[in-house]
């Protein structure tokens, strides 16, 4: 699996909005602003970010985009869950791009590493890179 872009810009997106949506929803030009991402890519981001449950978002005058639940309940696992279409390391684990899947002696380790690679984004809450962030 490769962490693309949207995962990484997504995840700087969550943490903006845990960061600044205390007093409530956090317009999406301010996220543009403070991250250096331009609003219409962010938008494309939101999306796939509603749709998987962890952004809610409002319309109009004081509007914009929270936290569908708590910091704490929202890891980086379920952030690239949501943008990435693929788990794998390497094209040999059920997805059918691989022929030599079946008869290959190296399949073991990269689905290992892949498994690996998304329990420690699951062990990484969006609270506990607040808190590495403030120095808690």
């Amino acid at each position: 699996m490769r962490i693309t872009t949207k995962s990484r810009y997504a995840t700087r997106m969550v943490l903006d909005i845990a960061l600044h949506g205390q007093k409530g929803p956090v317009p999406i030009s301010d996220i543009a602003q403070r991250q250096g991402i331009s609003e219409k890519y962010l938008e494309k981001l939101i999306n796939e970010l509603k749709k998987a449950g962890l952004i809610t978002s409002r319309r109009g005058v004081g509007g914009g985009h929270a936290l569908a639940r708590p910091a704490s309940r929202i890891t980086a696992g379920d952030i690239v869950r949501a943008l990435e279409k693929n788990e794998t390391l390497a094209p040999c684990s059920d997805c059918g791009e691989c022929t030599a899947a079946g008869q290959c002696m190296t399949r073991g380790i990269w689905i290992e590493a892949a498994q690996a690679m998304m329990d420690k984004l699951d062990s990484v809450s969006i609270q506990d890179l607040l808190n590495d962030a403030r120095g808690q």
